[in-house]
């Protein structure tokens, strides 16, 4: 079941993500640029303990922001179509003010924070040549068990 929650301005969790490194349990993502790569990267959070995709922060730690409408869209339909069985998600939406906004970006700046809960049923995906694979979170990786 996947629920959203509506949006919020959650600086605490910003700032705590900020400071955060990728991990076992937690992925940075620009944006949902490929259904079968965040698909691997749902199947091993769900299949290791769980965890958190943040879509809007870069791997350096810059807030972009996106259409979290359209970043929630790709990821449950890459989901539903391509972890099976489907993992479990929650979403909330997270509003950001850039006090200091870089020339022609917006200051109102939203990111998706996608929750992963773990799964008791191993949850395979397609790897890049469409074998349904197990993946698991291995440091800040997604890799194949089987």
């Amino acid at each position: 079941m996947n629920k959203h929650n509506i949006e919020k301005f959650d600086e605490e969790f910003i700032k705590k993500v900020l400071k955060s490194e990728e991990g076992i349990s937690l992925d940075f993502k620009l944006k949902v640029s490929s259904k079968e790569k965040i698909a691997r990267t749902i199947s091993a959070l769900a299949n290791t303990k769980g965890g958190i995709i943040v879509v809007g922060i870069s791997d350096q730690k810059k807030i972009t922001g996106i259409d979290p409408n359209e970043e929630m869209y790709m990821i449950q339909d890459a989901n539903d179509k391509f972890c099976i069985p489907p993992a479990n998600i929650d979403f909330e939406t997270i509003k950001w003010i850039d006090e200091a906004p870089a020339y022609n970006e917006p200051s109102e700046k939203f990111i998706l924070k996608a929750m992963i809960h773990p799964s008791k049923q191993e949850i395979k995906s397609p790897d890049k040549n469409g074998i349904l694979k197990v993946y698991r979170r291995v440091n800040d990786q997604s890799t194949s068990t089987i």
